[in-house]
């Protein structure tokens, strides 16, 4: 397949970072709970996609005044983390991905597992209904915010800033051999619906479609971090509201010289209007504490303290949910 070469779109990129409403900026935030109290009554860890978003919510949802979420980073993997006072949640290794995040639920709602009650919530950037052990509880997941995909590439690349789905999807399944698709790594929410999106699963991206890459030059790609993108054959998923994000100053500058590219000739810059690939991002609580406070004060309903934030959900790029609170995905038991 042959596309028709654009040139770089740099500067409409920059001009439309004034589509999404980001708010004043007081600088980015910072890598996890900041001030007083360090330890936290919510504990969570998971998606790299929402963290930042999340840490943001961490400094202005309070109740009485004290804050209550705490949201650890998924990196650097070599820094522990210890999310609550007990002697089995010292010095813990970071969950990096939504699965990881939801795996750390689940082992911390599991009785007698070695991180039991570390912690009480997890971020998801996917919708993951898999049944869970009955001895858990449960988890629901709650939409807060949309973020929209599109495909990022270097500023230098001759890939086409305006492709099509089907023309994304050509070359995630390897039928246009001069470009190097990457996809981040696994575990990770965005890969798992990058995958479905591009009509890929992990089993074929290892027997059929081995052109898709979650490695380069030994190093694991992480999500949303544009500095992969070193050469001009290079292609790689993008979230929109983390490129408009980081673009703002609101979070951590990782584009480096990434371009977004136009799917479907739709805006890159608009995650909830417009975008081809658009969807709900999640917190995971567990289902037993839908209705027991601070879970059903800070997650659940239109008017919990997340949704009621909605300044600092589309600082960070996200486009608001007409189901932000909401509790009817859970998962099952087994």
């Amino acid at each position: 397949m042959k596309f028709t070469i654009n040139k770089p779109v740099a500067a409409v990129v920059a001009c439309g970072l004034a589509m999404i409403s980001l708010g004043a900026v007081a600088g980015t935030a910072s890598a996890d709970p900041v001030g007083t109290p360090t330890l936290r009554a919510l504990a969570g860890v998971g998606s790299d996609t929402t963290y930042n978003v999340m840490n943001g919510l961490s400094e202005v949802v309070t109740i009485g005044g004290v804050k209550q979420i705490a949201s650890y980073d998924p990196i650097p993997s070599s820094s522990l983390i210890s999310p609550k006072a007990a002697a089995n949640c010292q010095n813990l290794t970071r969950p990096n991905g939504s699965t990881a995040g939801r795996n750390a639920l689940i082992a911390s709602l599991t009785p007698g597992n070695a991180i039991e009650n570390c912690y009480d919530w997890g971020r998801s950037s996917s919708l993951s209904l898999t049944a869970v052990a009955s001895a858990t509880g449960g988890l629901t997941y709650i939409p807060f915010g949309v973020d929209a995909f599109t495909y990022a590439v270097a500023k230098d690349s001759a890939i086409p800033r305006d492709l099509s789905l089907n023309d994304v999807k050509s070359i995630f399944q390897c039928q246009v051999p001069e470009y190097q698709p990457y996809i981040p790594q696994a575990g990770s929410g965005t890969r798992q619906y990058w995958l479905q999106q591009m009509g890929l699963t992990e089993a074929t991206i290892l027997s059929t479609y081995t052109c898709v890459k979650d490695v380069k030059n030994g190093a694991i790609v992480q999500e949303h971090d544009g500095r992969v993108l070193t050469k001009s054959n290079e292609i790689a998923p993008f979230s929109i509201a983390n490129y408009v994000a980081q673009g703002a100053g609101v979070q951590s500058d990782l584009r480096g010289i990434a371009d977004l590219g136009n799917m479907d000739s739709k805006s890159s810059l608009n995650p909830t209007t417009s975008s081809t690939l658009k969807r709900d991002v999640y917190n995971m609580i567990p289902t037993t504490k839908l209705t027991t406070a601070p879970w059903s004060t800070v997650f659940v309903g239109s008017g919990s303290l997340v949704c009621t934030n909605s300044d600092t959900i589309t600082k960070y790029g996200y486009g608001l949910t007409a189901n932000c609170g909401s509790t009817t995905n859970q998962t099952p038991l087994s």
